[in-house]
């Protein structure tokens, strides 16, 4: 413990100021810049970690990432240290430092009575600082096994099952069926939280370390299940809960209408560059002058907001069935728990109206296009939402996007061709070892747990690798941080 009154002077938590409003809604760059151009606030930060004897950061973070430690090393100065001990239990923390929730940050023991220190983004200065100071090199296998393996799906959890596997001496090639690798957070994650850059740099590096990559392939039709199993001894399944949940309300096939991961990636696709463009300079959906509004309050909902107000939208709302979170810790999740409060992304300082406890009823059109919508506010009783009478609504709108979550993976084609067995949810069975009851075939990340975050992703990529490494060679030396029944299943 660096400083054992760190964080008795240091009280105030304070987190980078992003760039003004009316600056980076004119372009689609981050929206927060590293706050290592001021090193005291953040060497002041890491000196308010208490190092607790029983730090429940590490509970808090299924990856069991070395909080304190690394923290430590912050306000030392020890930057290549903390470098490698971050990366001892996360591939990817410049991914996680910058879409992760936090769930550590709700467990540490300071946050009991002070605001929690800013594990997060000292976790992505640690990362930044591992491309800007040369710290990150390919970690080269130091000898062949001679086995290969196939990664199905190229978000955190197949990048980080495929960098561990090949790390170990298999020959991996990771499969995706879009043009670009990086899964939701190429196409789902808007440019402004997370710029595209720092999914190439990663590849690069996995790259020159031995993975292949091979983009535009849809296992189960460009390569057959059968095929998959032929040419590879093992196949970990690592792709999405990409089954959207969707709203089959009166006027749901009106034209304007959209789930978000419809809208979102040609949004990121213009943002890069691609040629996605109309005569007028816009993308295939946009929301430039009109009047939209967002169905689903989470992450989601508020990339879509963001989006929409570059796009120059005429009006945004966002709709939340929920009622409106506390301002700080509710009661019904106490520490160390993650706790249920008002969170406010960047996106919704920005723009936009947030309207809770409210359900949609119907779409209005006119000649077949949305116009405006109707519903009514809700409230919860014995576990249900009941209408609240007399609080009907009708609200303009000319782009309607659902962004509701998802309902669990594609099941027609490799999966039904494979012969998997799924749970009652429609996720993909597996046992403690993530395997499923397909001989040699492994899954990771949301298509076994259903929608999740992203570190669970990642801690399962890993876990899933070990398991793999296991059932080829015998015996591994990877880590494996989780188990599938280490959380609830979703």
């Amino acid at each position: 413990m660096a400083d054992p009154k760190g964080f008795l002077k240091h009280t105030e938590r304070k987190l980078p100021t992003g760039r003004p409003v009316d600056e980076r809604v004119k372009d689609w760059n981050e929206v927060y810049t590293s706050t290592r151009i001021d090193l005291p606030l953040l060497t002041d930060q890491a000196s308010r970690c208490m190092d607790c004897g029983i730090p429940f950061c590490h509970k808090g973070c299924p990856l069991g990432n070395i909080i304190p430690e690394w923290n430590d090393l912050v306000y030392r100065g020890q930057w290549g240290e903390a470098v490698d001990r971050l990366h001892a239990t996360n591939n990817f923390p410049e991914f996680t430092g910058r879409l992760c929730p936090a769930p550590c940050e709700g467990s540490c023991v300071l946050g009991i009575n002070q605001p929690a220190v800013t594990i997060k983004q000292i976790e992505v200065e640690i990362a930044e600082e591992a491309f800007a100071g040369d710290h990150l090199k390919p970690i080269k296998p130091s000898f062949q096994t001679g086995q290969k393996v196939a990664v199905v799906g190229s978000g955190p959890a197949g990048m980080a099952a495929a960098q561990q596997l090949t790390r170990a001496g298999h020959a991996v090639t990771l499969f995706e069926r879009d043009d670009r690798i990086g899964g939701l957070m190429r196409y789902g994650i808007p440019q402004f939280k997370m710029e595209k850059r720092i999914i190439d740099r990663r590849i690069e590096q996995m790259e020159a370390e031995g993975t292949v990559f091979r983009t535009g392939v849809n296992v189960g039709k460009d390569i057959t299940a059968s095929q998959l199993r032929e040419e590879f001894d093992a196949v970990v399944l690592s792709g999405g809960a990409t089954l959207r949940r969707d709203l089959p309300i009166p006027g749901r096939e009106l034209d304007g209408i959209h789930q978000a991961m419809e809208y979102l990636p040609w949004a990121n696709r213009a943002a890069v560059g691609d040629d996605v463009l109309d005569a007028d300079g816009e993308p295939p959906i946009t929301a430039k002058g009109k009047d939209v509004i967002i169905i689903g309050g989470g992450d989601t909902g508020a990339d879509c907001l963001g989006t929409a107000t570059r796009q120059g939208a005429k009006s945004v709302k966002s709709f939340e069935i929920m009622p409106q979170p506390p301002a700080t810790r509710a009661a019904s999740t106490p520490w160390p728990t993650y706790p249920l409060m008002l969170r406010t992304p960047s996106a919704h300082e920005e723009n936009g109206e947030r309207i809770y406890s409210v359900s949609t009823a119907e779409f209005i059109g006119t000649n077949g296009k949305i116009t405006s919508l109707k519903g009514h506010e809700v409230k919860m009783v014995d576990g249900r939402f009941q209408t609240v009478e007399g609080s009907d609504f009708e609200y303009s709108a000319d782009l309607v996007l659902l962004a509701m979550g998802f309902t669990g993976p594609q099941q027609a084609g490799l999966l039904n061709d494979l012969g998997v067995k799924y749970t009652d949810r429609g996720n993909v069975v597996r046992d403690d070892h993530f395997a499923t009851d397909v001989e040699g075939v492994f899954v990771a990340g949301d298509m076994g747990r259903g929608q999740s975050l992203i570190v669970w992703a990642i801690a399962e990529g890993r876990s899933a690798a070990a398991a793999v490494d296991r059932y080829l060679m015998g015996e591994t030396a990877l880590p494996s941080p989780i188990r599938p029944t280490d959380a609830p299943q979703r």
